[in-house]
């Protein structure tokens, strides 16, 4: 099969499109040469909104942006950041989720607009719902991951890290199915960084497609698959992860939560588990020389048990 990717030039591209519309990430210098990039205060609560405005700029620019919106099966935050998007253009937005999904947000689905429904219990169910309402409704189906678009809008991220961080080496990212990574790794790879992708031990969907050599459904039990609970990788991330020969690291929920807890306690950031994914993955990174930027994806959560 031949290979699926995107090329630096689409994350230019990306970039120029979105422009101003989304917020330029800030960094905090977290010492002993790693720093933390906060992308959990871009629009919406999380870098979802730089592959949605993408999207539908793409295809607002294309005259093939419909009257009937555009829908999305999503765990929540990319939901959000595609509701977010269609209001910009006064557009509906359908999303489906998962009945587990956080009431957080699912309420603020609600509050950015979506007509918001409940399928299944897992994200491949909502999924299918989705495909089925795309199908019927003419709506423009965009994806939480899994759309060239999406994930060069991801990707956008990168120039914005080293225009702050100029000594850059090494960029750590949690993965899902893999569109943040997938822009992140073929950016970085550009500027002859490396790229870290993490995932929960029982979430990791593109960790076992790079072990089986394709993508492959894997089970979805983790304290992080609200956000990370793709149960297949694309075929997209795969392709780049080879291409950029990406680190796959695997962590445990024990390790996620702790991590989650020592960015709230000793900085002061209240991020999801999705984020602290991420900087549970930097620790099994000790020995790796050179400067590192730790994405903190999202900060779609309850504050309640931060501490």
């Amino acid at each position: 099969m031949e290979a699926q990717k995107i090329g630096y030039g689409d994350v230019e591209r990306a970039a120029r499109r979105v422009g101003s519309g989304i917020r330029e990430v800030a960094v905090a210098d977290a010492g002993d040469g790693v720093w933390f990039a906060l992308e959990f205060m871009q629009h919406t609560g999380s870098f979802k909104a730089r592959g949605a405005l993408n999207l539908l700029l793409a295809h607002r620019e294309a005259g093939t942006l419909p009257a009937a919106g555009v829908t999305i099966a999503s765990g929540g935050n990319a939901g959000m950041a595609c509701a977010w998007a269609a209001g910009r253009f006064q557009v509906p937005a359908t999303v489906f989720v998962p009945e587990t999904a956080p009431p957080v947000k699912v309420e603020r689905l609600r509050g950015y607009g979506a007509d918001v429904r409940q399928v299944g219990t897992q994200y491949a169910d909502a999924l299918q719902a989705c495909e089925e309402f795309a199908a019927s409704s003419g709506a423009l189906a965009s994806h939480a991951y899994d759309h060239p678009l999406i994930a060069a809008g991801a990707g956008t991220l990168v120039d914005e890290i080293r225009a702050k961080v100029p000594d850059l080496d090494t960029i750590v990212v949690s993965a899902g199915g893999g569109g943040l990574f997938t822009g992140v790794a073929t950016a970085a790879d550009h500027h002859g960084l490396s790229t870290v992708v993490v995932e929960p031990e029982h979430c990791r969907a593109l960790n076992a497609a790079l072990e089986a050599g394709e993508p492959v459904d894997v089970t979805v039990d983790s304290v992080a698959a609200d956000s990370l609970g793709a149960r297949r990788a694309s075929r997209l991330a795969l392709d780049t992860a080879r291409a950029t020969r990406a680190d796959s690291v695997l962590v445990t929920d024990e390790e996620i939560v702790d991590a989650r807890r020592q960015l709230w306690e000793h900085y002061r950031l209240a991020v999801e588990h999705a984020a602290s994914t991420a900087f549970a993955g930097l620790r099994r990174l000790e020995g790796r020389r050179g400067t590192t930027a730790v994405v903190l994806c999202g900060g779609n959560t309850s504050l309640s048990d931060l501490g």
